[in-house]
């Protein structure tokens, strides 16, 4: 059997492995990488949050050439919708995405080995390719290993995923036709915006969350506003509800409900949340153990107690978000060469991208107070804000949560056009302990949307301008 080494062996080419490896290679370090898929990118780039923003884009065009273009006067005729070209489109941005990791895996002289790894001891990953079988199985050593496993769906008791008419993220992101009904089960962030896509396109959508709400974890008050405005285009929703199972029968999905009742649908979306990806890599062989849900625990330079392995992203816990992990890959290869680097959990944005999108970075209300966190808030709602009436998007608001006694900003969560992107703006200030103050003394371009985060800063003083 082939065996190489290098100085850092990264396991896993996503987010948190791949963003890994390009700054180890700048740093100097003699850097491989090791992923069984035959492009770059992990989950997030070939079957996760890119893929479904396009399609999320797409829809939403779709709909609003419907449904709004008349109120601008624009005439366009019938709207047709052609499928096929839309998912073409989303694979075409994949493999231009993919490609620059390739590319940019070139530029740094990282080796990537497409296979199968599994650990073998504290230094050594067998290989078996996965793309040219022809090669056969090689050893991969590495003076430090870094596991950047990633995770995978969840899967659901009692639910036969077929990945056809039954599956999961994956295959919700390529269904060849419309689904006449739908039927998603969980209510979270996966679940809302691929639910939105088919919505958008035609569908009855129906989702079913075993607990009293949608969105369980972001602020209680935009989640309430999320439900209304997302029931308000047609997705029907049914909170407190478990499901006993769900299967195929002939080309019909039977799902059945914990209080007996019996739903039918085209296909069923399982969007129960993702699970660590660590049950088939060998850990055992390398003295590693995880807990009782499979995450390996590391301490603050993400190592893992055994030798020179470490291990960052999903598979460690936490937020399991694209760009946490990318920021555990930068802070670990840094902090392995003595850089005084650091991630600041507490300023962690998070989005859901549906129309309107909804943003999040800080503490909730309901966090504040379940700790006893006095605090103040201040809201602007997008109605009051001229960009966004002219973008024809006047639903949503903002809310800033400041600390009561020292005005630093605690929290914000946005629901609204591009809330995405305004997030950003909170996130920086609060990475520098802003005051709602410093935000409001801070003068925004008019008209923008950024106008709405201003004014829920000032609100916080009680010294809005343009809401009551």
């Amino acid at each position: 059997m082939k065996t190489v080494r290098h100085d850092l062996v990264v396991l896993g080419g996503g987010p948190a492995g791949y963003v890994a490896a390009i700054r180890a290679a700048q740093l100097g370090i003699n850097t491989a990488v090791i992923d069984e898929n035959s492009r770059l990118g992990g989950t997030c780039v070939r079957v996760g949050c890119i893929p479904s923003k396009a399609l999320l884009e797409s829809s939403h065009l779709y709909h609003e050439a419907k449904t709004k273009f008349g109120e601008h006067g624009l005439s366009v005729g019938e709207v047709t919708l052609d499928v096929s070209q839309m998912l073409a489109r989303k694979e075409a941005i994949v493999d231009t995405l993919t490609g620059g990791i390739d590319m940019l895996f070139k530029k740094h002289k990282i080796s990537f080995y497409r296979g199968r790894g599994r650990m073998r001891d504290a230094e050594s990953i067998e290989v078996e390719p996965t793309v040219d079988e022809s090669t056969g199985p090689m050893l991969v050593q590495g003076d430090r290993i870094l596991l950047a496993l990633g995770s995978r769906p969840a899967r659901l008791r009692g639910v036969e995923e077929d990945g056809r008419r039954i599956g999961n993220s994956t295959s919700a992101l390529s269904y060849s036709e419309v689904p006449e009904r739908l039927i998603v089960i969980g209510g979270g962030y996966i679940g809302l915006e691929l639910g939105s896509v088919w919505n958008r396109l035609g569908s009855e959508v129906i989702t079913l969350e075993a607990l009293d709400r949608i969105l369980p974890g972001m602020d209680t008050e935009i989640g309430q506003i999320a439900h209304r405005t997302f029931k308000k285009q047609g997705i029907e929703f049914r909170t407190g509800t478990f499901v006993d199972s769900a299967k195929v029968e002939g080309e019909r999905c039977v799902v059945k409900i914990k209080d007996g009742e019996t739903l039918e649908a085209d296909r069923v979306l399982v969007a129960t949340g993702r699970v660590p990806a660590t049950f088939e890599a060998g850990l055992e062989q390398a003295g590693l153990q995880t807990d009782g849900r499979g995450f390996l625990s590391v301490d603050k330079n993400y190592w893992t107690g055994v030798k020179n392995i470490y291990a960052i992203g999903d598979c460690i816990g936490g937020m399991m978000l694209a760009h946490k992990a990318m920021e555990e890959g930068v802070v670990c290869v840094e902090r392995m060469i003595g850089m005084q680097s650091h991630c600041n959990y507490d300023v962690i944005p998070a989005i859901v991208y549906t129309h309107p999108e909804i943003a999040s970075v800080g503490k909730t209300e309901d966090q504040l107070k379940e700790a006893g966190v006095k605090y103040r808030k201040g809201v602007c709602p997008f109605g009051a804000n001229g960009r966004a009436r002219t973008l024809g998007d006047p639903e949503g608001r903002v809310k800033i949560l400041a600390d009561a006694d020292t005005d630093r900003v605690l929290g914000v969560h946005i629901i609204g056009a591009r809330a995405g992107d305004l997030i950003a703006e909170a996130a920086a200030a609060m990475e520098f302990g802003a005051s709602s103050e410093d935000i409001a003394r801070t003068c925004h371009a008019h008209p923008t949307l950024a106008e709405a985060v201003h004014e829920a800063a000032l609100a916080v003083d009680d010294r809005a301008i343009h809401t009551a």
